[in-house]
């Protein structure tokens, strides 16, 4: 990403959280953008991203994208809740790049299932292929999609709350008083065999606008 936006004129960062992965960036484009709608990751990226002469643009993440339309020379995102597909072409420029990571589907899924028992249908979401056909459907060409499977280890129970009380859609709703039955089993199985072993899931994702 960084090297893509040292060499662009216009870039937009949809969904940008606090800022800290684009701030990473060595150089950025002469008009760069970047979108949140958490109000306090908005006053986060702000304080991190005004001084390098970023736009940061308070967005409720739904259509439409407060930009006019072929408006970018490059738009990313690393782990977009939402991805509109329509906007993203829409403000891209012709020959234009979206490049993004997404988390994959079934992410985490057995820390998942271990609480909510078996979600076969959620396991698709965020599937690559399906989000690829939507890609192409609103007229990007897809020039790259990679798939990984990461391994997560929880060593105790307690990183497991911690975990999921800041992930909270992992399993929506959590809390040790709900859930402190299987917490104690987990807590036991941990003590027995070892860390719990789960899988995060991501997709790198580039697409391009035709000419």
């Amino acid at each position: 990403m960084s090297r893509r936006l040292a060499v662009v004129s216009a870039a937009l960062d949809i969904q940008t959280g606090g800022g800290e992965v684009l701030a990473g960036a060595e150089k950025l484009p002469p008009a760069m953008a970047a979108t949140e709608s958490w109000p306090p990751n908005v006053a986060k990226a702000t304080r991190l991203l005004h001084p390098r002469g970023v736009v940061v643009v308070a967005d409720p993440d739904e259509p439409p994208l407060p930009f006019a339309d072929e408006a970018f020379d490059l738009v990313t995102s690393r782990h977009p809740a939402t991805v509109w597909w329509s906007e993203i072409a829409r403000v891209l420029r012709p020959g234009g790049t979206y490049f993004a990571q997404h988390v994959g589907p079934a992410s985490v899924w057995e820390l998942v299932e271990y609480f909510l028992g078996p979600q076969p249908e959620a396991r698709r979401k965020r599937h690559p292929d399906d989000e690829s056909a939507a890609a192409e459907a609103a007229g990007l060409e897809i020039v790259d999609v990679r798939a990984e499977r990461l391994g997560m280890e929880f060593f105790d129970v307690g990183a497991v709350i911690y975990f999921l009380r800041k992930v909270i859609w992992t399993v929506p709703g959590f809390t040790v008083e709900q859930y402190r039955g299987r917490l104690r089993e987990l807590h036991e199985k941990i003590e027995d065999e070892g860390p719990f072993i789960a899988r995060s899931s991501r997709t790198l994702i580039e697409a391009r606008k035709p000419d």
